[in-house]
């Protein structure tokens, strides 16, 4: 498995700890890493970046899914497909380094794996709008 793919995987488990207990990001990067033995320095700080830029713009982030994820609302959502938005918004809209399309590739693959049958086209979907809407047209 590649690295930035490990570490999406990673921030997915620490945002979806985040939207659970409610307790503050840090913390829940701390107690990750505490019981995780993740060896690769570069798995760690991608995976810790996207936690804290999510966290960091988390009410714009929101804003932004909500308005593209039509005929729903984010408390609604499953947990798992909020979190991969949060994170695959995040890096389409402030990682700039990033290709879209790679953000976007990622995002559904990780929504198969972990979400419902239908995730990887419901995430697909909004982040398409998002990337068309937000990204493109700001370029």
């Amino acid at each position: 498995m590649r690295k930035r793919t490990k570490a999406r995987e990673y921030a997915l488990q620490i945002l979806y700890a985040v939207d659970i207990t409610k307790d503050d990001s840090t913390d829940c990067v701390r107690r990750f890493w505490e019981g995780n033995e993740e060896s690769s320095v570069e798995v760690k700080k991608f995976a810790t970046d996207l936690v804290l830029g999510v966290s960091d713009n988390k009410k714009e982030i929101d804003r932004i899914i909500a308005k593209y994820a039509t005929n729903w609302k984010l408390d609604r959502m499953a947990v798992i497909d909020r979190n991969v938005l949060r994170f695959a918004a995040y890096e389409l809209l402030y990682a700039k380094d990033i290709p879209p399309k790679v953000s976007i590739n990622e995002a559904i693959d990780i929504a198969k794996k972990f979400g419902g049958a239908d995730s990887g086209k419901f995430v697909n979907g909004v982040l398409d709008k998002i990337n068309k809407t937000e990204c493109e047209g700001s370029k």
